[in-house]
């Protein structure tokens, strides 16, 4: 019970909920989240971090640049759907996911 506190806490932070929003519909990176979400970069990468410890979000370096996409694991892609169910209808993608593209899949 501890590990899933734990997960709905970190989740029921609004500015989390959209990262991995928008990380349902494309790999970004930290600058393109933080513009999306007019945000600083550091708060961005904070709230990532977060997401990362809990194991629902990965990561890969291409030069300076970190992108992070949802985690391929069971805990991420149920929380995918739940994003899904309680957001498709009522949230258009971001700008920034139309300009990456919508390749991920949950």
């Amino acid at each position: 019970f501890i590990q899933a506190a734990i997960l709905f806490q970190q989740l029921s932070d609004s500015t989390r909920l959209k990262i991995l929003w928008m990380l349902l519909h494309a790999e970004l990176c930290v600058y393109d989240i933080a513009k999306a979400l007019d945000m600083s970069a550091p708060a961005v990468s904070h709230n990532l971090r977060s997401l990362r410890q809990l194991g629902i979000i990965n990561y890969r370096r291409e030069g300076k640049h970190v992108f992070y996409s949802l985690a391929q694991n069971e805990d991420a892609r149920h929380i995918g759907h739940i994003l899904k169910d309680a957001f498709e209808e009522q949230w258009q993608a971001c700008e920034v996911c139309d300009q990456k593209g919508q390749d991920s899949a949950v």
